[in-house]
């Protein structure tokens, strides 16, 4: 077989990263789920404000940690079967949330889905890449973002009805058949990509290592992961606490609270893929990744976060409060596809998901952080005053703001990709070059 012929087919590589999707989907559903029984569950268990903020930051005690050993697992393993390996935990660490009773057996519960979890949008993000060549990367990558967002939507739309007519614990049951549903088409379906091995030759120069503190101290590579820790600021906050806010804030029903989760992904999901089109339509156009990429999505962040900060103006109406915190959300998940494909033009591919998954553990510390800012805002406002929630969007506001800002500074992958280069090793002609040299 040619090398020609055995080139990553389209219609292959789209069906990896509709598979890849639904991982991600999968992967939200057991985010949010705590986010969408949080007044079932607080009920039946007592749990305060603060307790409940408490879990639903467990998920990322470690998730950093789980993050950077996953992506660099990645660098040298294949990530078909990384990916298998943690659809199965994934599916099987639901299973005890059927009996937790305590405040402490729940968290251990979330603490130990979130070390499975932690590797998962890395790693797929690079098994992706080697589906799909740099100038094509963000729609593919936007599309797996879209899988998480459409987790939303499909838990706005199930779990309030499940709670409602089975109890809030039927719904983990469900979470760990689709999981497990999901690993049996990943076994018979996935394959790793073979876009870079097939190019090896031409890609000699990139697969040359670069020192990691050279490459994780650029500027672009540090704007970069800030820009994501806020992006996920925003995500923690509404996965965790926008339910929370439309039912008790708002005085919202539960169900018509799932009604308006899935709103929030029909405009969200398209708002992101449309932005990510965008990006890469500058890319292929010929403007520079800087403004097409760097710029491009610190102003979306900026404008998310003003977004967010408006709900603390007085006399606002509902409706006007569920666009601001719809289109602030939307606006940051574009940096879930932009950003990566910034850090993938100019990261070896031999570092990329170790690159790519310290970015992620550095963000899951805002996972961990927004939702105990906003528990101790919330309790200091008194649990049924719409203030504290309020407060909290104003400091997810404050924080998306800073880093649209430091991106628009250090976001420039070109003048990354030309001061790597520079850094890299020269080849050394091997012993047999030499001596045939000399002949």
């Amino acid at each position: 077989m040619t090398a020609d012929n055995a080139l990553p087919k389209p219609r292959t590589a789209w069906l990896i990263a509709v598979l890849l999707a639904l991982l991600m989907l999968i992967n939200f559903l057991d985010k949010v789920v705590i986010g969408l029984v949080a007044v079932p569950m607080s009920a039946e268990l007592g749990l305060s404000a603060t307790e409940f903020g408490l879990i639903g930051g467990a998920l990322h005690w470690f998730f950093a940690v789980s993050a950077v050993v996953g992506g660099f697992m990645a660098n040298r393993r294949p990530t078909r079967t990384l990916l298998l390996g943690m659809g199965l935990f994934w599916a099987v660490i639901q299973l005890p949330m059927l009996f937790a009773t305590s405040l402490w057996a729940i968290v251990a519960c979330r603490v130990l889905l979130g070390i499975g979890e932690g590797p998962a949008s890395p790693v797929a993000t690079h098994a992706l890449y080697k589906w799909f060549p740099n100038d094509r990367r963000n729609l593919p990558v936007a599309l797996l973002h879209a899988g998480s967002a459409m987790g939303l939507l499909v838990a706005g739309a199930m779990i309030p009805w499940v709670s409602l007519h089975y109890g809030w614990r039927s719904n983990f049951i469900i979470l760990a058949v689709v999981g497990l549903a999901w690993c049996l088409l990943w076994w018979r379906l996935g394959q790793e990509g073979t876009l870079e091995r097939l190019r090896a030759s031409q890609l000699k120069g990139d697969q040359a290592r670069v020192g990691y503190r050279k490459l994780l101290s650029d500027p672009s590579v540090v704007g970069n992961y800030l820009c994501h820790f806020a992006a996920n600021w925003s995500l923690a906050l509404t996965l965790t606490w926008v339910p929370s806010y439309l039912q008790v804030g708002l005085g919202i029903d539960p169900l018509q609270t799932g009604r308006i989760f899935v709103m929030f992904v029909v405009v969200t999901t398209p708002l992101s893929l449309l932005l990510a089109w965008l990006s890469q339509r500058l890319m292929r156009a010929g403007m520079p990744s800087r403004l097409a990429r760097g710029v491009f999505v610190s102003l979306c962040l900026v404008l998310a976060g003003l977004l967010s900060a408006s709900l603390i103006l007085p006399g606002l109406s509902t409706a006007v409060r569920i666009a601001a915190l719809t289109f602030s959300g939307g606006l940051a998940l574009v940096m879930y596809s932009v950003g990566p494909a910034m850090l993938a033009e100019f990261t070896p591919a031999l570092q990329r998901g170790g690159v790519l998954a310290i970015g992620n553990g550095i963000a899951s510390l805002a996972g961990l952080a927004a939702p105990v800012v906003t528990g101790v805002l919330v309790q200091g406002a008194g649990a049924a005053h719409p203030s504290g929630y309020a407060q909290g969007f104003v400091v997810c506001g404050i924080v998306l703001v800073v880093a649209g800002v430091a991106g628009l500074v250090t976001l420039n992958p070109q003048r990354t990709a030309l001061r790597l280069r520079e850094a890299k090793p020269q080849p050394q002609p091997s012993v047999a070059a030499v001596s045939q040299t000399a002949n």
